[in-house]
């Protein structure tokens, strides 16, 4: 069977190309040279010239500053392209999948939030995703919306946390925002939800993340610090400093506080995920494998 992949060449796309291709589907994964996200005609043509039963989209204007000094861009690629995915569907009877954000829920209350939780996003990033979220869900009410936060995991396209690992072995200062709370999500354990649940008439939003209380980014990268200190990959523990969002001056675009996600619809669906510290721990060993040979 064929799969399309929007965002192919994304931290996320790229581990759903391979575990898709290990599954045995046969993988289309248009780049923006064969398909600008801008343009609906094109999007809607490669959706239904590709004979594919499944389209994930992966893509996304995800930096938060961008989405601010061009709203209009991150409407057409976080709305208006998924909006057209999902009616191409529609018409070929492919199973979509999108991926969507934490970032869409009201952010000023701690907890962990489930798909039923109130939407309030405080920037342009979340409020286009929420849109997104809105017209896939007109366009295709079978459409599958996954919601994921603070997605690592591809060694190739490091996050904050194997960017705080890849700065400790440097032996660069180290810092982290202390309050702010989410949870990590594998982009390994996203490939293997999507493949799981598309033989399944499971549609609607699910929250995809890993399990635990919530954690700050000075949390999270603590705990992949010490992981690699056990390891032995780093001799000793080094100093990071806590900041506070407030001081974060090289923001420019306002971050929700509270967006940690309960992910236990998934759960009841009999998939299971890592908890927090097993995600992250994960992320740490297969870094340190994929770029420190002497591990």
């Amino acid at each position: 069977m064929k799969m399309l992949i929007f965002g192919g060449s994304g931290r996320t796309g790229q581990v759903m190309q391979r575990a898709a291709t290990a599954a045995g589907w046969e993988v289309q994964a248009p780049t923006h040279a064969d398909c600008d996200l801008l343009n609906t005609q094109a999007v809607t043509a490669a959706v239904l010239e590709s004979g594919a039963a499944a389209v994930v989209n992966c893509a996304a204007i995800s930096g938060l500053e961008a989405c601010l000094d061009d709203p209009l861009t991150a409407h057409l690629v976080n709305a208006v392209a998924p909006a057209a995915m999902a009616l191409a569907c529609r018409h070929t009877g492919a199973r979509f999948v999108h991926l969507s954000t934490d970032y869409v829920l009201e952010g000023q209350r701690p907890g962990l939030k489930n798909e039923s939780t109130r939407c309030k996003p405080a920037n342009v990033y979340g409020l286009s995703k929420r849109e997104g979220e809105q017209q896939v869900t007109e366009a295709l009410e079978s459409a599958l919306i996954l919601r994921v936060s603070w997605v690592c995991g591809n060694p190739a396209k490091p996050s904050f946390v194997e960017s705080s690992l890849s700065k400790a072995l440097a032996g660069a200062p180290l810092a982290a925002i202390a309050d702010k709370y989410s949870l990590p999500t594998d982009a390994t354990d996203i490939a293997r939800v999507v493949l799981e649940l598309l033989p399944r008439q499971v549609g609607g939003v699910l929250h995809v993340c890993s399990g635990g209380e919530p954690l700050s980014w000075y949390d999270c990268a603590m705990i992949v610090l010490q992981h690699a200190v056990a390891l032995g990959a780093l001799p000793q523990l080094p100093p990071m400093q806590q900041q506070l969002l407030a001081q974060a001056t090289f923001f420019r675009e306002v971050r929700p506080r509270h967006t940690a996600m309960s992910n236990e619809r998934l759960l009841s669906l009999g998939i299971p995920m890592p908890t927090a510290v097993q995600t992250l721990q994960n992320v740490a060993e297969r870094y340190l494998k994929n770029y420190h040979f002497g591990f």
